[in-house]
């Protein structure tokens, strides 16, 4: 049987899991090529290629239930995703994390809580995203920034306080968009520039006070902007010229000033 070259997926070759060539003619599923529901190069269980594994269960569905156990992972994670449900719970114990996947996506939620010390980061990131909220704070800890940061993005915000120190910068800036106001304040002394321009955008303008002399120009900005006039008055002489100039237009009778000159050099015009 030849195939077209266009739906081959640029692999040429059919070679199993063990390296060797897939033979049709001793194939238990000899009928389903007949039938045209399987393909050399296209769509096969026995090929070591997972998108073509992937296409024969799409093709032949009823039997994801018969090859769940096996022995290459490819095949056990593609026939995950039609095999009979009841099957699916040993499939959270194969020691290949695709498979774990691939059968946790199709379980109700419940069965993911045992997912969330899974021993490989991307089944916890995925896990961390399909969690309900309320099911998120035991990963506030985990070992990788990636879940750590799906989390803070997700869990009730409240529980943020508990990831103020979080050793990833992107995970506190995270922290800082979402920590209620109350908890603020314990963010304006943080190590990176960014996290407290986060936390700056977000604070009270009299908590401002307390960053006027903050070594970023970002947070000054946000002090000279919005922080009370006399605060901002201490920034009329800030090395940055964008805070300086942000500052005097916060002084008592700058806006009248600026009318007014506006007005002259058009009338001298």
């Amino acid at each position: 049987m030849t195939s077209d070259p266009h739906l081959s997926d640029e692999i040429d070759e059919a070679i199993d899991w063990q390296d060797e060539p897939v033979d049709c003619e001793s194939c238990p599923h000899l009928e389903l090529r007949n039938a045209g529901k399987c393909q050399p190069l296209r769509a096969c269980v026995f090929d070591r290629y997972a998108r073509r594994i992937d296409r024969f269960f799409d093709w032949n569905p009823q039997l994801g239930s018969r090859y769940v156990k096996h022995p290459y992972f490819e095949v056990r994670a593609c026939a995950a995703k039609t095999a009979e449900l009841f099957l699916l719970p040993a499939l959270l114990e194969d020691p290949e994390e695709a498979v774990r996947w691939s059968a946790a996506r199709r379980l109700p939620k419940r069965y993911l809580l045992k997912l969330r010390q899974d021993s490989h980061r991307e089944v916890r990131i995925r896990v961390a995203q399909r969690l309900d909220p309320e099911d998120l704070p035991v990963m506030m800890f985990d070992d990788d920034y990636a879940v750590r940061q799906i989390v803070a993005r997700r869990v009730a915000a409240p529980l943020l306080t508990g990831m103020i120190c979080d050793p990833d910068v992107e995970v506190r800036r995270v922290v800082a968009q979402r920590i209620p106001p109350s908890g603020l304040m314990a963010m304006i002394g943080d190590d990176d520039a960014a996290v407290r321009v986060e936390a700056a955008q977000r604070l009270d303008p009299a908590s401002l006070v307390a960053l006027t002399g903050d070594p970023d120009w970002r947070v000054r900005y946000e002090v000279a902007r919005r922080a009370p006039a006399p605060a901002a008055r201490k920034l009329l002489e800030d090395p940055d010229p964008i805070v300086r100039e942000t500052a005097r237009e916060r002084q008592p009778g700058e806006a009248v000033r600026r009318k007014l000159s506006i007005t002259a050099a058009e009338e001298n015009r």
